[in-house]
């Protein structure tokens, strides 16, 4: 296969030290709780926009509380105010946990929006929408930090061997999150506890959340209190250049920012660019498909919560099919190069979506093309998944030491596409009845992820940066000790 012609890891043919550890360690329950974080963050993320139909339809909910005359305009604003902060700290929130350690980042970010989620209904009916706007700013200023944080917390957490596996499954966590919330709303809304609760119960799950998270999760497997030696030495021996007897050593003081190396890098530009052609088109779908579905084909998807949270359940459930499919491809005998692997499931990531969009582009209205709609639109959302095995791991493959940093970068990059892919498709569609204009829509789409995916297959690398770890001029004492290791422990060094 063509994509296996491409650059992949570096082999330098030392062997790994350390190749075995617990089935089930400490490094697991740590994903578990960044599962749970990512659902609870999600569920706080999307919460107003379903709480939004009961806020402005006394009859959608339970009508003893209050309803608010809002037009479009508002809507908009109070949709959107959340990425205005979101944007601004996805590099401080990388960098910074980096620093003061991701456990912290994680802990004061979900658990601020937390408290600010159980603050929107009061604000909303004392204060007036420009408050709750300000609110939701301030929202997405806390939850910026929470994703490059999470990356810096697992490229410490997460052995090379079992990188692509537990970065997947934690990163699911945010489609579950999504998944209960657009299930369940409706019904709390409609409960004795009205729309307020959309608010309340994920707000009390996120304050539950931070408390477990602070006393149970460390940010690296060095300050945890119950790991295993065994499994310590194999998380921080996994994939690092350095001998078994340097694994208990003490971490030297984290060096500068190489700010311009990684800005100049070309492999990170390029999945700078990946990431932005993902997220182009996954909001594309996210966002104008319901629009595409009731002016044309005559079908409100937004009106029904589980149908709406139909992808994002697909997406968990695909999401455990490409880990099972990634761990039985290395179990097969031989030795499956990293670099193939990243590009064979970005490429079922991003270009099995890019072939549903081209069949939503010939749908036109009736029934059975309803149906054929929604499952398109439920296999683009649900493949897109795949892309937590190839672009989204290869942060950390580039630099380990940097990955909430380049998380940040990248993550800012993208969801300017975010905002600026809903403003593109306005101007292309300005009769949302008319199929032709959104065949336009779908094909430009397509070809932004055929583009992403492309540039990644042939100039993606996975190999670490030399920019990750800075050149060190040997002294007297390190060379003294270099002579000591050699003499007193054979152990070979491990591969880069």
């Amino acid at each position: 296969m063509v994509l296996g012609c491409f650059p992949s890891c570096s082999r330098t043919g030392y062997q790994q030290i350390g190749n075995t550890g617990p089935r089930f360690g400490v490094r697991h329950l740590q994903c578990i709780l960044v599962f749970f974080g990512l659902a609870v963050a999600y569920s706080l993320r999307v919460n107003l926009s379903v709480a939004i139909v009961a806020m402005t339809d006394r009859n959608a909910s339970n009508p003893d509380f209050p309803e608010f005359e809002w037009n479009e305009s508002v809507k908009s604003y109070l949709l959107s105010s959340f990425f205005w902060g979101y944007v601004v700290t996805q590099v401080p929130g990388g960098y910074l946990s980096a620093i003061y350690g991701a456990k912290y980042m994680l802990f004061f970010g979900v658990l601020i929006c937390s408290c600010l989620a159980l603050l929107t209904p009061f604000c909303a009916i004392t204060g007036g929408w420009k408050t709750v706007v300000v609110l939701r700013a301030v929202q997405g200023l806390c939850q910026g930090v929470i994703f490059p944080s999470t990356h810096t917390f697992l490229s410490k957490w997460a052995p090379t061997e079992e990188r692509g596996r537990l970065v997947g499954y934690s990163y699911s966590g945010s489609q579950f999150g999504t998944v209960v919330m657009l299930s369940v709303s409706g019904y709390i809304a409609s409960s004795s506890l009205g729309w307020p609760s959309t608010f309340y119960v994920p707000g009390c799950a996120g304050i539950l959340w931070s408390f477990v998270w602070y006393f149970y999760c460390s940010s690296t497997p060095a300050e945890h209190p119950t790991i295993t030696p065994a499994e310590r030495r194999y998380i921080e021996s996994s994939g690092q250049a350095r001998r078994a007897s340097d694994v208990w050593r003490e971490v030297e003081p984290r060096p500068r920012t190489p700010w311009l190396r990684i800005l100049t890098s070309g492999p990170f530009l390029v999945l700078v660019l990946a990431h932005c052609a993902n997220n182009w088109g996954f909001w594309t779908l996210l966002t104008e498909i319901p629009t595409f579905m009731k002016s044309v084909l005559g079908m409100d998807i937004k009106s029904n919560g589980p149908l709406s949270a139909l992808p994002y359940f697909a997406m968990i459930l695909l999401t455990c099919v490409f880990i099972w499919l990634s761990d039985a491809m290395k179990q097969r005998g031989t030795i499956l190069p990293l670099g193939f692997s990243r590009k064979f499931f970005n490429t079922l990531g991003m270009w099995l979506p890019m072939l549903a969009l081209i069949g939503l582009g010939y749908i036109t209205e009736g029934e059975a093309n309803v149906r054929l709609a929604i499952a398109l639109l439920t296999l683009a959302v649900a493949t897109n998944s795949a892309t937590y095995l190839g672009f989204h791991v290869n942060h950390i493959d580039l630099a380990p030491n940097y990955a909430g940093t380049l998380m940040g970068i990248t993550n800012c990059a993208a969801n300017f596409m975010s905002i600026l892919a809903p403003l593109i498709v306005g101007l292309i569609v300005w009769d949302e009845r008319n199929p032709a204009q959104w065949r336009i829509v779908f094909f430009c789409t397509a070809f932004v992820y055929f583009m992403g995916n492309l540039l990644f297959m042939l100039l993606g690398r996975t190999s670490v940066q030399d920019w990750n770890t800075p050149t060190r001029t040997p002294t007297a004492t390190s060379a003294a000790e270099e002579r000591e290791d050699v003499a007193g422990d054979r152990s070979p060094l491990i591969e880069a």
